[in-house]
């Protein structure tokens, strides 16, 4: 090789070209390497350089992203509402909280509760809505209980527990409404031996007992999870003002006076069935008088995730899933059941 010069410093300039030590595997590289040597490993065509060990000339190291948080609300199928002097139908349970330091790579499975059928009298059927989850490797997973079914007149079955309880019926049966889970909901109302139901129970306060006249469902909680605009865009919620309702309690009936359904997706009580709208967790109302003979049907669940927009991945599945920018979050509507990988 040939020399140019050195500079002051001891910096060795080169002209020309030289040949690096040479071989092929690691078998052959120097026994006793002092600092800064070079090697070109043949097997694979890199250069190496020894600092303490043998590392790849220019190899950047690619840090692994931290984990992030991610805000989520996740609510239950709604129960649906009884027959005849019946109860109003349970809200599906509502959950917010947080999934705290979720790993890169993660897959959240997320899956969404169906609203229940309306009770009936005859043949006699009390329906609780189904469960709405976020499972996933690390996470602790998240349920939120099916609203519980109200019941209907001669309540040989009473109202069920759920989420948030079902109102209970008129007749000789049992008519206290059904109980709420704890941090998800309310209890139902209860219903009186004068041809009169309670509500169903909501997320935000129970529902009313049998009062003279048609007992009105719990009210829902609002959520600020996703703004009130793409709420109405998706069909998310119940949207009053710039608030967004989830799972209201359904209207209870006593024959001509019918309750109304609590804000956040429960509907009244009428004489023929009122089903709760999708994607709210709202209980059906009661139903007298009707045809067919049945009370509403609860509405199905919702789940919706929120992370900052420099965590979000963009890897998702689902057949209604809506993505949304609001300032500096993204946030995923689930409307049905699919996956996101953080």
């Amino acid at each position: 090789m040939k020399f140019q010069d050195v500079d002051i410093f001891g910096t060795l300039r080169i002209t020309g070209s030289f040949q690096v030590p040479h071989g092929y595997g690691t078998g052959s590289y120097p026994q006793n390497p002092t600092s800064g040597s070079l090697f070109l490993d043949t097997s694979d065509e890199l250069l190496y350089v020894y600092e303490g060990e043998w590392e790849v000339v220019g190899a950047q190291v690619i840090p692994t992203p931290d984990p992030y948080n991610i805000e989520y609300l996740s609510i239950a199928g709604g129960g649906g509402g009884g027959y005849q002097d019946g109860g109003g139908g349970g809200a599906g349970g509502f959950l917010s909280s947080s999934l705290a330091a979720v790993t890169i790579g993660t897959v959240l499975t997320v899956t969404i509760g169906a609203g229940a059928a309306g009770g009936a009298k005859s043949p006699y059927a009390v329906n609780s809505g189904t469960d709405s989850t976020i499972v996933g490797s690390g996470i602790t997973t998240v349920t939120s209980i099916g609203g519980g079914g109200g019941s209907s007149d001669n309540n040989t079955t009473p109202a069920e527990d759920g989420g948030s309880g079902g109102g209970g019926a008129s007749g000789s049966g049992t008519r206290s409404g059904g109980s709420g889970t704890v941090g998800q909901g309310n209890d139902g109302g209860d219903g009186n031996a004068s041809n009169q139901g309670g509500g169903g129970g909501g997320a935000g306060a129970d529902g009313q007992n049998a009062n003279g006249s048609g007992a009105n469902g719990g009210v829902g909680l609002i959520s600020n999870i996703v703004s009130s605009a793409n709420a109405t865009t998706s069909g998310a919620g119940e949207v009053i003002s710039t608030d967004v309702y989830y799972s209201g309690g359904g209207g209870g009936d006593n024959r001509s006076t019918f309750g109304t359904g609590g804000n956040g997706g429960g509907t009244n009580a009428a004489t023929n069935p009122i089903n709760a709208s999708a994607n709210t967790g709202g209980g059906g109302g009661s139903s007298f008088g009707g045809s067919p003979a049945t009370g509403g049907n609860g509405g199905s669940g919702v789940c919706i995730l929120k992370m900052l927009s420099t965590d979000y991945s963009g890897t998702y599945t689902g057949s209604s899933v809506d993505v949304y920018t609001e300032g500096i979050y993204k946030v995923i509507i689930f409307k049905d059941s699919g996956t996101y990988t953080a």
